[in-house]
């Protein structure tokens, strides 16, 4: 017994050793294999733990989307490009002559074309004696565009007084064939004032003409009135609705027009023309009656509203001529009715003001008052220098010229659609 147990001991004595050796084994060609893998030793000598994928490739880095860029305004965009001067020269309506210095301009040659590189003016208003015949005018019209709109990419405003009756520049001219258009105090309805409208947008958008001084908006309820035949009649219910009716037919006829001549001059007695007129209406007399027809062309879409110079002092306070005072052009026509279109003057060249003002004082004026456009200023090389002049003494603002030229390319580029 005693030898039996013996050589069992051994036997396992010789079996342990053979597995403690094969273990070792074992652990040794573990940690060659992870070696041979590029295996590392962990903590405390710890075999390193085998990598069973490759590591994750870090999020590709990208460059955030750009913010989407708001869309460029046109309008400032060609005001931006402007010059002082030319912006300046844009808020002037001049007859040719005032340009060129001709005795009466018929035709538009080089004369012309320098003369509007010189100063590339708003709009040139022609006359009788400007226009010949129907050939004649249309050569000088497109003439003097084609001129404009090399020298400046814009239209030029082509401007003529077209009301029918005794404001007929082109319609009391035998030489042009069209038809005559009568006095509006004889319209009879609402579409006949449409009718007429037509008519004479018709054969001014022909000639090459695209801007007509009409309609007259004024409410002739005095005797004596100067607008006794040129207005539709002497209650604002008569001529609102006919004032309208005209916008209308004018703008479609691609005309722009001007309803003239705020806030209306049909109760004064007298004539601009001559001198100085005057009205006692008040404010609430203004609100009821003068002012409806300038809101109803308001509503149809007019374009440009005409200041007229007659004195308003129970409104006013003052007898500063409505066109120059801004108690009337910004008080109410920009704030109390929200006319956010062209203001222009009427004629700065009419005894009602030319007298009173220098011509380099009376543009500036006009500007501080809130109006847009000067029309036919006396000496328009003297009024334009006044106003370059304001701006380089910061009397006026070239914030402010951009507001009104602005407004003035707005209704340019409406023109080329």
């Amino acid at each position: 017994m005693g030898e039996r147990g013996t050589g069992g001991r051994g036997a396992t004595g010789a079996l342990v050793a053979l597995a403690v050796v094969a273990v070792v084994a074992v652990v040794a060609w573990g940690a060659w294999a992870l070696a041979l893998q590029g295996g590392a030793a962990g903590p405390a000598g710890e075999p390193a733990r085998e990598e069973t994928q490759d590591a994750p490739e870090p999020d590709a880095v990208t460059d955030p989307e750009p913010e989407p860029e708001e869309p460029s305004d046109p309008v400032a965009d060609v005001v931006a490009g402007m010059t002082l001067e030319e912006k300046v020269a844009q808020l002037f309506v001049v007859r040719p002559e005032d340009l060129t210095h001709v005795g009466v301009q018929t035709a538009a040659g080089d004369a012309t074309r320098a003369a509007l590189e010189a100063h590339p003016v708003g709009g040139i208003c022609y006359f009788a004696q400007n226009l010949v015949d129907p050939a004649q005018t249309r050569d000088m019209l497109a003439s003097t565009q084609a001129f404009y709109e090399e020298l400046t990419g814009l239209p030029c405003f082509l401007a003529v007084d077209e009301e029918g009756g005794t404001v007929s520049r082109v319609g009391a001219n035998p030489a042009f064939g069209v038809e005559r258009v009568g006095d509006m105090v004889a319209v009879q309805s609402d579409e006949e004032a449409r009718e007429k409208a037509v008519t004479i947008g018709t054969y001014l958008a022909d000639l090459g003409f695209n801007l007509d001084f009409a309609p007259d908006a004024d409410i002739a309820d005095v005797e004596g009135s100067s607008l006794a035949r040129r207005s539709f009649g002497a209650s604002a219910e008569v001529v609102a609705p006919r004032v309208a009716a005209q916008v209308e037919g004018f703008l479609s006829t691609g005309i722009l027009c001007a309803a003239k001549h705020f806030p209306g001059i049909g109760g004064a007695v007298g004539d601009s023309h001559d001198g100085s007129i005057m009205t006692n209406a008040t404010p609430e007399d203004l609100a009821a009656s003068e002012l409806v027809p300038f809101r109803a062309a308001m509503d149809a879409g007019v374009p440009l509203i005409m200041v007229g110079h007659l004195t308003l002092p129970n409104v006013t306070g003052d007898y500063v001529a409505a066109s120059l005072n801004p108690k009337i052009v910004t008080g109410i026509l920009r704030e109390q009715l929200g006319f956010d279109g062209i203001v222009i003057t009427d004629s700065l060249a009419m005894g009602a003001v030319v007298d009173a003002y220098s011509p380099e004082e009376i543009g500036v004026t006009a500007l501080e008052a809130g109006v847009d456009m000067i029309l036919m200023p006396r000496d328009f090389e003297r009024t334009y220098q006044g106003v370059l002049d304001a701006v380089a003494s910061g009397r006026l603002s070239e914030e402010r010229i951009d507001e009104s030229v602005e407004r003035i390319v707005r209704t340019k580029l409406s023109l080329q659609g």
